[in-house]
């Protein structure tokens, strides 16, 4: 007999499960550097209209399929078309290169939590040198955030091509974020069902604790009024600043600023990945998918720009702070320097006491000016950040000026661990699910023996991360791993379910499952509005890289305390290639397999002449 498919024990099991793989790190370190980057409040409106035309639709469709076919991606891509089996594959083998090296995010949240309990903390002061006689010299020249991260935490090589050694350490983490991973997945849906509680809701409470605390701190009204206030950014049409509507005018006119915001939806709700596919598989088949879509992607949206509220808020104080101590430093250099009354230079005139001096005593004066520093607050927030350099720099950087540092740091990193986690239960089911599907692999090992092996391979792999050159590897992974081909799969899984399953055929089917009849908006989307975006996107991607020439990544310079752009040498070159061959190709190649094998069958049984 057919063996019983697993199920939820509640609807809300599933839908926290999406939400919690959903709703990740992207939403706290990628979305505030988009608002950041393309005019602030602007941004939201190519945002929200993306929601709409793309991530909802998207999402909708693969709950449904889903939850209709009820098996893995392979199975259910499968079933709609032999031919179709290597779309499957193909998110498979994203999934895993997703998983290798998106756990090692957890293991350095391990780390900064580890080092969190710790007074002061370490990255709050630089370290002295070898001979006590000042502090380290590669941190005087970056800052004491910088230097733990890119020296303690990394250990960095000054190029790619200088692997180094495993760091022990990072490695002791990332073993300890794989246990984790492993325990919350040990029995698929009855421990995952369980763990989404505590992964989806629990940064919700971090958020509102850090938000709270963050509308109390000096200059947190800064990072606000900067998100909210539409800016002309980086575009290059400045000539519409002139007007009062200028700002957002320019930003909605440039290309990158929708091209990003249909990006940030696609891949923040985890298309194309089969984690979501998975997810809705072991629902009940008369299920509200549609109902569960768009509760999704409005929370994912929703805690995007709440996340950003909370990043925006840290962000003014840091940058407030920063100011004001270059102001500070400023004041005490002119005041020992003419020997001027303590208290007589404060902010608001420290230019007209600049313009009065530069008179007075330019001969001293000029002297002095090389040391003085030009002071903004509009350049301190105008420095755009995102990814780890904002979860392990600039965020530590704000936390170690705040009171009872170490309570805010420790909740950060747990919250960062909790998310990454939240992420990881959908990343192995992607490829958990297909492998249980299997009745030629389950009746061999069971379920928990399947899911160690995974956690096993996947650590032995990430290893390499944690290596003095595992960050540029991360880098190329977190790059090239998934944009291309994730917009390769998504196209080919809407194209297949509108015009080879059939769209009508697919209405009925949804209908009879669900007993709600599809509307006219899904159905617009699916056959042509998202595949047109989606073929927007890949035309734009491909020409962006082909444009760009050599590729290039950021070095290291411990000399110089900052960071420099090298050329990737042709072995990285390669390996990125073969990242993206390795899951696109998947699918031609298990298409033309299986039309060979048709073929070969016909000719076995065709009648002897």
């Amino acid at each position: 007999m057919e063996k019983v498919r697993p199920q939820w024990g509640h609807q809300r099991q599933f839908v926290l499960a999406c939400i919690s793989y959903a709703v990740g790190l992207g939403n706290v370190w990628r979305f505030p550097y988009l608002c950041q980057l393309y005019g602030g409040g602007s941004f939201l409106v190519p945002y929200l209209i993306m929601l709409f035309v793309e991530g909802m639709p998207l999402l909708y469709m693969e709950l449904a399929v889903g939850q209709r076919m009820r098996q893995g991606s392979i199975g259910a891509w499968r079933t709609i078309s032999p031919y179709l089996s290597g779309v499957g594959i193909a998110s498979v083998v994203v999934s895993f290169f997703g998983t290798i090296y998106y756990n090692v995010i957890n293991a350095w949240s391990f780390w900064y939590l580890f080092h969190s309990f710790q007074d002061p903390l370490p990255w709050s002061v630089c370290p002295l040198n070898g001979n006590h006689t000042g502090y380290e010299e590669e941190c005087e020249k970056a800052s004491s955030t910088q230097y733990f991260w890119y020296r303690k935490t990394l250990n960095i090589s000054p190029s790619i091509q200088e692997t180094g050694g495993v760091q022990w350490e990072p490695a002791l983490c990332l073993i300890l974020a794989w246990l984790m991973v492993y325990l919350c997945i040990l029995r698929g849906t009855e421990s995952t069902g369980k763990v989404v509680y505590f992964t989806a809701l629990l940064p919700y409470c971090v958020l509102i604790i850090y938000l709270i605390r963050g509308l109390t701190l000096h200059g947190a009204t800064n990072g606000l009024m900067y998100m909210f206030t539409p800016k002309p950014g980086h575009g290059a049409l400045g000539s519409w600043a002139l007007s009062p509507a200028g700002p957002q005018v320019e930003q909605l006119a440039n290309p990158k600023t929708w091209v990003n915001a249909a990006t940030q939806i696609f891949f923040s709700l985890g298309l194309g990945f089969g984690s979501l596919i998975a997810f809705a598989s072991y629902n009940e088949p008369s299920s509200n998918c549609q109902k569960h879509a768009i509760t999704v992607s409005l929370i994912n949206s929703s805690t995007s720009i709440f996340a950003s509220i909370v990043t925006f808020s840290i962000y003014g104080f840091k940058a407030t702070f920063n100011y004001e101590s270059c102001l500070n430093k400023v004041i005490l250099l002119l005041t020992n320097s003419f020997d001027l009354e303590d208290g007589s230079v404060t902010a608001s005139n420290l230019e007209q006491v600049k313009d009065y001096l530069a008179s007075t005593d330019p001969s001293r004066y000029s002297e002095v000016f090389p040391l003085i520093k030009n002071c903004s607050l509009e350049s301190e927030l105008d420095t755009a950040v995102q990814g780890t350099g904002l979860a392990f720099i600039v965020y530590t950087e704000a936390i170690k000026n705040m009171e009872v540092s170490q309570l805010w740091s420790v909740l950060y990193f747990f919250m960062l661990l909790v998310l990454g986690i939240g992420s990881m239960l959908g990343n192995t089911a992607a490829i958990l699910t297909p492998l249980t599907d299997s009745k030629l692999i389950t009746g061999h090992l069971p379920k928990e023996a399947i899911s160690g092996l995974l956690c096993l391979i996947s650590c032995a792999v990430g290893l390499v991360f944690t290596m003095e050159a595992g960050n540029y590897w991360f880098d190329i992974f977190n790059e090239y791993a998934a944009t291309l081909s994730l917009l390769l799969i998504v196209l080919v899984e809407t194209i297949a379910l509108c015009y080879v399953y059939g769209l009508r055929r697919f209405e009925n089917e949804l209908q009879a499952m669900t007993g709600r009849a599809l509307n006219w908006y899904w159905k617009a989307m699916w056959a042509c509005v998202s595949p047109l975006l989606i073929i927007g996107l890949l035309l734009f991607y491909l020409s962006d890289y082909i444009l760009t020439g050599t590729l290039q990544y950021q070095a290291w310079d411990a000399t110089q305390g900052q960071l420099v752009t090298k050329d990737y040498p042709a072995y990285a070159l390669a390996v990125i290639g073969l990242l993206v061959a390795s899951s696109t190709m998947c699918i031609p190649l298990v298409a033309l397999g299986t039309f060979i094998m048709h073929r070969c069958k016909r000719g076995d049984t065709a009648p002897v002449a």
